[in-house]
């Protein structure tokens, strides 16, 4: 079963990537035997793909028509695996600007949330976090900031005490592994993007609800630079100040 689950999981991605690649193929009908004969894999491979894809909302089926491609705008966007199908094609710069427009437009009100309203202990374990990304930096351990940046931001949402911000860290955390993944990460760790985490922690362990949006919108604009000019071929660092105080 293991076995089964493995190789309908590669074929799942590898006609995802496919439809993120071309919109043109929405409205198309994906036929079983198609999927069959192109991937070498039996039928019940082939249903048991395509019934992931309907649960993805990358298709449908209807009686007398068969499995239709939806539109991309239609799929479940949000969902993880649709992101990296996305994040592996042409599209990848338009997802990353997608993903850093959603980010601006929810994390600086849910730091805010997180400072009037947030757990305490949720409070210190976004310090300790925020201290772990500095540990890792002090390494060269990329992995590990990686990790310690997505546990911030889960935390973050978390702490909004808002269940419809905190379902997004999944949203956030794809996006943070994929940079890494491809090598749109800085070579070395820039202190001021730590500093910039850990003002925030403490902004929002003050009450501070003002001061920990702000960190978090310089955060999100200092990321998203710095992947563009990555994507540019650029350096990553862009030399302003890592303080949350002297704004982006």
């Amino acid at each position: 079963m293991v076995e089964l689950q493995g190789l309908h999981g590669q074929v799942v991605d590898r006609i995802g990537e496919a439809l993120a690649d071309d919109e043109r193929r929405a409205g198309r009908v994906l036929r079983l035997e198609d999927v069959q004969a192109r991937y070498g894999v039996s039928r019940t491979v082939a249903r048991e793909a395509v019934r992931v894809l309907e649960s993805k909302r990358v298709v449908h089926s209807r009686p007398r028509v068969g499995i239709t491609v939806r539109p991309l705008p239609e799929w479940n966007l949000y969902d993880p695996q649709v992101i990296r199908w996305r994040l592996a094609t042409s599209q990848r710069r338009e997802q990353l600007r997608e993903l850093a427009e959603l980010r601006a437009a929810v994390e600086p009100s849910a730091a805010a949330l997180a400072a009037r309203r947030g757990d305490p202990a949720l409070r210190e374990t976004l310090l300790a976090h925020a201290r772990a990304m500095s540990g890792a930096g002090r390494d060269g351990d990329m992995k590990g900031f990686i990790a310690a940046d997505a546990a911030f931001h889960r935390t973050l949402l978390a702490a909004s005490a808002n269940t419809m911000f905190a379902q997004l860290a999944d949203v956030t955390e794809e996006l943070l592994v994929a940079r890494g993944e491809l090598s749109l990460m800085p070579e070395r760790v820039e202190e001021a993007a730590v500093l910039r985490h850990v003002e925030a922690a403490r902004a929002v362990a003050a009450g501070d609800a003002a001061g920990a949006a702000q960190c978090l919108r310089v955060i999100l604009d200092h990321s998203r630079g710095e992947v563009e000019r990555l994507l540019d071929g650029g350096a990553g660092d862009d030399g302003r100040s890592g303080s949350c105080a002297f704004g982006p």
